[in-house]
C-alpha cells in the first residue's frame, strides 16, 4: 500500500505548508518565534483513502496502515496490534508493553527511522531516559543505521544493556550539553534526530507522532466504536497528540461518529502541560521534583499536547507517585506488569474520576515493568527447603 502523505504543515497555522521532504525536525521555519518553536503536522490526501482500509484483518506491523502514515522506508519489527484488556470494572487497558521493545515508542520509531532512511540520513541520534532510546536503537539496527543515544547516568542499569544490545553508542553527558551536541551530530555527521533538538518548546520529529495514530485505529476497531475517553501517560505530549489525531481521522473518514475526550496525565512533580493549559500559553517551563515516574517528568511541554487536549475537550491532570504505585499494583493483580510512568493514565482515572457515562473508557499502559527504575535492584532471601517454611510463605501470600 502507498502512503498518501502529501505535506508538512504548521500546528500554529495549518495554512502554512511545506513539502513532505525533508522532515523539518527543528519546527516550522515560518511560524516559530524566538519564544516558541512550533511543531509540524503531516497532511494526507484523505479523499484517496481506500474504502476497505478499516475492514481489513488486524495484523502486526504498521504497514497495515500505510496509506495514513508517511512512507515506511525502513523495515519493521511487527509493532502494533497490541491487546485491549478489560478490567473487572469495565475499564479497558491498551497494553503497549507487548510491542517489540516493550513500549509504545516502537510505533513512533518505525515511522521516524523510516523518514531518516528515506531522506538519506547517515544515522540516528536520540535523547532518551529509556523507552525512546531502546526503540530508536532497535529500528536503526533493523535499518542498518548507526544510532547514538544520549541518556541519563541515573537511568535503570538494564536500559544501558538494552541499548548496547542493538549496537547503539550510549552517551552520558550533563543534561545542558545534550541538545547542542545532538545538533552538532546532525549538522556535522549527517544523522537525523528522532527526538527534540529545540530549546524553545518540544518539537520532536514531525513524522514520529503519526505512528501513534495507529493506537486509535486499533482501539476503535476492537471496541467497534470510539471510546468516550482515553487516559494517557504524558511527558512531552507526542503520544497524546498522535492518539487524538487518529481518532479525529476516524471521525473525518466516517469510521466512527465521535472523538473521545483525551486526558493527559502527568506526574505532580512536573506538570508542564497542565501549567500551559492553566495559564493559556503554548509552552510552559516548570521545575521538576523527585518522582519515580522518570520517563514522563518533563520540564517543558509540546504545543502538540495543548492542541490534543483542547481539540478533544479533554483535560490535563497530575498524579502523585502514590497514585501511580496504586495503579501499578492494580494492574499487576490483573496480570499486567508495567513501569510506574506507564500506569499514569489509570492513576489519573482513579484519582480524578468520575467515570464517563457515555461509552467505554480506555487507559493506555505504555511500557513494561522491566523498564522501571527500581526493577531488579531488590534482593530476596532464599526460602528454607522445609514444609513449615513453604507453608508459612504460602499462608503469608494468602494462598
Amino acid at each position: 500500500m502507498t502512503s498518501l502523505a502529501v505535506a508538512q504543515r504548521s500546528l500554529a497555522d495549518p495554512s502554512v505548508r511545506h513539502p513532505l521532504w525533508p522532515p523539518l525536525t527543528q519546527g516550522c521555519p515560518v511560524t516559530s518565534t524566538d519564544e516558541v518553536a512550533h511543531p509540524l503536522d503531516i497532511d494526507y490526501a484523505y479523499d484517496e483513502v481506500p474504502a476497505d482500509l478499516f475492514t481489513r484483518p488486524a495484523a502486526h506491523g504498521l504497514e497495515r496502515w500505510a496509506p495514513l502514515l508517511p512512507p515506511l522506508a525502513a523495515p519493521g519489527l511487527g509493532e502494533g496490534n497490541t491487546p485491549l484488556v478489560r478490567l473487572p470494572d469495565g475499564v479497558w487497558i491498551k497494553d503497549e508493553s507487548r510491542n517489540p521493545t516493550w513500549s509504545h515508542k516502537d510505533r513512533l520509531n518505525r515511522v521516524a527511522v523510516s523518514a531518516a532512511v528515506a531522506s538519506g540520513a547517515r544515522g540516528i541520534v536520540v535523547s532518551s531516559s529509556g523507552n525512546h532510546g531502546a526503540a530508536a536503537a532497535a529500528y536503526a539496527a533493523r535499518a542498518g543505521l548507526p544510532c547514538a543515544v544520549f541518556t541519563s547516568p541515573d537511568a535503570p542499569p538494564a536500559v544501558a544493556s538494552h541499548l548496547r544490545a542493538y549496537g547503539a553508542t550510549v552517551l552520558t553527558v550533563p543534561y545542558a550539553s545534550v541538545k547542542p551536541l545532538m545538533r552538532r551530530i546532525v549538522d556535522e555527521l549527517g544523522f537525523q534526530s528522532v527526538s527534540s533538538v529545540t530549546d524553545t518548546g518540544h518539537t520532536g520529529h514531525p513524522f514520529g507522532p503519526e505512528g501513534y495514530k495507529t493506537l486509535a485505529y486499533e482501539i476503535a476497531l476492537d471496541l467497534g466504536r470510539a471510546p468516550a475517553a482515553v487516559h494517557l501517560p504524558t511527558g512531552y505530549g507526542e503520544l497524546l497528540f498522535g492518539v487524538a489525531k487518529g481518532f479525529q481521522e476516524l471521525a473525518r473518514l466516517g469510521v466512527t461518529d465521535s472523538v473521545p475526550r483525551v486526558y493527559a496525565v502527568e506526574p505532580s512533580a512536573a506538570g508542564a502541560l497542565t501549567e500551559a493549559l492553566r495559564t493559556g500559553v503554548p509552552v510552559a517551563h516548570v521545575p521538576v521534583g523527585p518522582t519515580t515516574a522518570y520517563a514522563i517528568d518533563c520540564a517543558v511541554n509540546s504545543y502538540r499536547g495543548v492542541r490534543a487536549v483542547r481539540d478533544t475537550g479533554g483535560a490535563a491532570r497530575t498524579v502523585t507517585d502514590r497514585h501511580m504505585a496504586s495503579a501499578v499494583a492494580e494492574l499487576a493483580a490483573q496480570g499486567l506488569w508495567c513501569e510506574t510512568s506507564a500506569a499514569a493514565g489509570l492513576a489519573g482515572l482513579r484519582a480524578h474520576g468520575p467515570r464517563e457515562d457515555d461509552g467505554p473508557v480506555v487507559c493506555v499502559v505504555t511500557s513494561s515493568g522491566y523498564k522501571d527504575i527500581g526493577t531488579a535492584r531488590d534482593t530476596y532471601a532464599p526460602t528454607a527447603p522445609d514444609w513449615p517454611s513453604i507453608q508459612a510463605a504460602l499462608t503469608a501470600a494468602g494462598t
